[in-house]
């Protein structure tokens, strides 16, 4: 008796692990364990800059969620909108694996689907359901990073879509299915 109560115990727990596991996110993005998070953004169409801490002692900081917000807005309408917090923690972690401090160059950020729609038409290869539009995702560079290694640590995260544009000079990531093209 005592043994199949263990037995069971230990299948129990195997389940409860695998439970876990699967709702815990991938190793790169969990195991940061800096006590601040900090970016900086420069905008490539508005020429402004940001540097700004979005997350400090457990929790994502409001001022600088907005700062971050404000900087990646649709510059095309002027329309802020909230951005995902998991894609700046991606940067965050992208930008500590590739030991590389600077501020990310931003092409493109939140597109309002006015936006979205425009470039569509305009013939850019753009998502007629973009994660854009969601706040989901963003396209960008690092100075002094070469566009390929960034895009191959970006894949390594395996937290969210990687897209690769080398004749445009940037690489989209996305917090939606981990997915590359």
């Amino acid at each position: 008796m005592l043994h199949s109560d263990l037995n069971r115990r230990r299948f129990l727990l195997g389940l409860g692990g695998l439970g876990l596991a699967s709702v815990v996110p991938g190793k790169a993005l969990a195991s940061y364990s800096a006590p601040e998070r900090k970016l900086s953004f420069y905008n490539l169409h508005t020429d402004e800059k940001v540097t700004a801490s979005f997350w400090e002692d457990g929790r994502y900081l409001d001022e600088g969620l907005a700062a971050l917000n404000h900087v990646m807005r649709d510059f095309r309408q002027n329309e802020v909108h909230p951005i995902d917090p998991k894609l700046f923690d991606q940067l965050f972690v992208l930008q500590h694996k590739l030991g590389k401090k600077g501020e990310f160059q931003i092409i493109s950020g939140y597109r309002s689907p006015k936006t979205n729609n425009m470039l569509r038409k305009a013939g850019g290869g753009v998502a007629k359901k973009s994660y854009h539009m969601q706040g989901k995702a963003i396209d960008l560079r690092l100075p002094g990073v070469q566009l390929k290694q960034l895009h191959k640590t970006a894949l390594s995260l395996k937290a969210g879509g990687v897209g690769y544009y080398p004749s445009d000079n940037f690489v989209h990531l996305d917090t939606g299915p981990v997915r590359s093209w």
